[in-house]
């Protein structure tokens, strides 16, 4: 099925990266962690933003480690999350760190847009789910900041950090397709929208925007200096999410995933967009995903919620390992209170179990503050919007599904698989765990040729690599 090859993956989250070392033989991949380093954001006198130049210093180094202990690596590629962008002049250099999301300089932007932009007209053309953070949100807000004039692009995250390794400038369009700036049907950016930035807001568009490539595109080699030996750099699909459904261990299009981490990304995935207005009442974003597929999905409030609970109660002395959290959970009664995932308030960091007894307070459910008893409503209001999310995403789109796929660090939880295969009705399967960096090493290998076929072919070296976890349905437990 595939020849050998060795590969480096860099996988970046919102609050932790690491390189996985991945090495392809008889298709079967194994992989090996040779780097992890958190992703702390800094806050700034003007701002939240991430510590660009720290973590491209710490992509560098895994990449040098992962070299050194294969001896040689026939690519790498960096995934990330999407919407945010890097500011760059004519000769490379950063003007500043790049913002962050959580960053509040979005808060009222959308309603700004949408007064000479309407949102039926923006959803027609970029099929983009709206979050306050969007890369269009962004760019307004900063229309007004200084040394646009000197800027030559702005990058998106993954490609900030590929354009160090190559100085190539570059749109890898899976992440592109998180700005709403892009023609989601053609996969270009659109025009009209940059023309309505540029004339409204002051925006410097489209002249900012770099050339859009597709994953497997190799960007070239890395510069002299950067590794110990020239490597090939792979665009891959540079979306953490694009690449997590290119390694959903699928057999056939009748499924639906989970991406499953921070955020929860949960959809399926089509030929083509949907671009209704049910769609986008529904609030569902048309992502695109590799082999022109397209990553139709709503983001869900992910184990950020609890992990940001988890932090409020270590410095509080009560009880936040997560083993002991879920274990107890496990026992509590099902469904006595589900919250809204999808709730903005959740979004920031800070006091997460004072929000979520506030929305409790608010829908007049019961609530108690023991770490454990808060642990069950998370796990179950989670698992009730990833199956409101599948039900509405095979509602809208026409598809019907057999299956529900959790991929990332969630498909550990197993409190969590249970309970989605509970209130779905339909069988789990979890796994990979590490399916980000997967769908990132096996998008390099094809690129460069250690392996052909189309995302199927992928998919089944997924299948011979991992060891898989199926939940069956218990629907009464859904329901108690």
């Amino acid at each position: 099925m595939g020849t050998e090859g060795i590969f480096a993956a860099a996988d970046l989250g919102a609050s932790s990266g690491r390189v996985i070392l991945g090495r392809l033989s008889d298709g079967v991949l194994t992989t090996e962690e040779v780097a992890r380093f958190d992703n702390t954001p800094q806050t700034l006198a003007d701002g939240l933003h991430w510590d660009g130049n720290r973590l491209y210093a710490a992509i560098r180094d895994g990449f040098r480690e992962a070299l050194a202990r294969a001896g040689h690596l026939d690519a790498v590629g960096i995934d990330t999350w999407g919407v945010d962008y890097g500011r760059l002049d004519a000769g490379g250099a950063w003007f500043e760190a790049p913002f962050n999301y959580r960053d509040s300089r979005t808060d009222g932007v959308p309603e700004r847009v949408f007064a000479v932009l309407p949102p039926a007209t923006l959803y027609g053309i970029t099929g983009a789910q709206v979050q306050p953070f969007n890369t269009i949100f962004q760019l307004v807000a900063g229309a007004g900041d200084p040394g646009w004039d000197e800027v030559e692009s702005i990058l998106l995250m993954p490609d900030l950090f590929a354009h160090r390794l190559t100085g190539r400038s570059v749109a890898e369009v899976t992440n592109a397709s998180t700005t709403a700036l892009l023609d989601v049907t053609n996969r270009r950016w659109s025009d009209a929208v940059a023309n309505v930035l540029r004339t409204e807001f002051g925006a410097p568009l489209p002249h900012v925007l770099p050339e859009l490539v597709e994953p497997g595109t190799v960007l070239g080699t890395t510069l002299p200096g950067v590794l110990d030996a020239p490597v090939p750099v792979v665009a891959v699909g540079s979306h953490d999410t694009a690449s997590a459904v290119a390694s959903v261990p699928a057999e056939n299009d009748r499924f639906a995933y989970i991406s499953s981490g921070t955020w929860s990304l949960v959809g399926l995935e089509l030929d083509a967009p949907v671009l209704t207005e049910a769609s986008r009442e529904a609030n569902f974003t048309n992502e695109l995903g590799i082999d022109h597929t397209v990553r139709y999905l709503k983001n869900v409030m992910g184990l950020w919620v609890l992990s940001e609970c988890q932090r409020a109660w270590a410095a509080a002395g009560l009880t936040s390992d997560l083993a002991t959290l879920l274990a107890g959970a496990a026992d509590r009664p099902a469904m006595t209170c589900v919250l809204d995932m999808s709730d903005s308030r959740l979004i920031p960091p800070g006091d997460m179990p004072g929000r979520l007894a506030a929305m409790a307070a608010e829908t007049g459910q019961p609530w108690s503050s023991d770490p454990i008893a808060v642990t069950r409503v998370i796990m179950d209001s989670l698992a009730v919007a990833y199956a409101s999310a599948i039900t509405e995403a095979c509602r809208l789109s026409g598809r019907e599904v057999d299956v529900v796929h959790i991929v990332g660090g969630g498909s550990r939880n197993a409190l969590l698989c249970q309970l989605t295969a509970d209130t779905t009705g339909l069988p789990v399967v979890a796994g990979p765990a590490e399916g980000t960096a997967l769908g990132n090493l096996l998008v390099q290998a094809r690129a460069v040729g250690a392996i052909s076929g189309d995302r199927w072919a992928l998919r089944a070296i997924v299948r011979a690599s991992e060891a898989l976890i199926r939940y069956e349905p218990e629907p009464s437990k859904g329901s108690d």
